[in-house]
């Protein structure tokens, strides 16, 4: 299968099934795996007392093991799956997890569905659940602002570069761009605990969404 076709059917069967809640249910995701991986080393090397260089070599070394390790699980995944046509159908299952433009758009129609029958109330729930901010105050044009902006963002995080990185190197680049972009959202924040710690996160996560975005 070449990996244009890969590609296309990964996002076809994301577009069609998504991740059922009822997996979630049962075994949760693919990026909550990873987190949990993530949370484990971060307890263990993150050290309050440590000098910002330590810090950073400790962020450094729990990047690399992340990234290595799930992308060394995804290479037996594909080597294992790859020589028949079930495998290849198996391994595009796997990898429309880690697609999520129809979870995108059911969460930004939720703030356009209530928009448009005026419900600010609920648009500011609904909005809630894609941003950060305070949503309590806002109007309907700051809920349209909210929403518009974080449909670009997360159209870049959730399916442009991960379908760009699936195009290059299939399953094995895709987790692997999945690793580095859920260590950004766990770790790769300005404050005094991941300044130094996630610092080479942050920045890895830059440069592989730089061509894509």
């Amino acid at each position: 299968m070449s990996a244009a076709v890969f590609v296309l059917l990964v996002w076809s069967i994301e577009i069609c099934l998504g991740w059922p809640r009822a997996i979630f249910k049962a075994i949760a995701h693919p990026v909550v795996w990873i987190g949990w991986i993530i949370n484990w080393l971060e307890k263990r090397l993150n050290k309050a007392d440590d000098s910002d260089r330590h810090q950073y070599y400790a962020g450094l070394v729990t990047t690399l093991l992340v990234v290595g390790c799930t992308g060394g699980v995804a290479t037996i995944i594909t080597v294992l799956l790859s020589p028949s046509w079930i495998g290849q159908l198996i391994e595009a299952l796997i990898a429309s997890s880690l697609i999520a433009s129809r979870s995108l758009y059911q969460h930004v129609h939720a703030v356009y569905k209530s928009l448009s029958t005026q419900s600010v109330k609920e648009a500011r729930q609904a909005v809630g659940c894609i941003v950060g901010r305070n949503t309590s105050s806002m109007d309907e044009a700051a809920i349209a602002r909210a929403s518009l902006e974080s449909l670009a963002e997360n159209t870049s995080d959730g399916v442009t570069a991960p379908l760009f990185w699936a195009l290059l190197g299939g399953l094995p680049a895709l987790v692997m761009y999945k690793a580095i972009n859920t260590l950004d959202s766990m770790i790769g924040h300005k404050t005094p605990q991941y300044r130094a710690f996630g610092k080479f996160a942050a920045r890895l996560d830059d440069l592989v969404n730089l061509v894509p975005a």
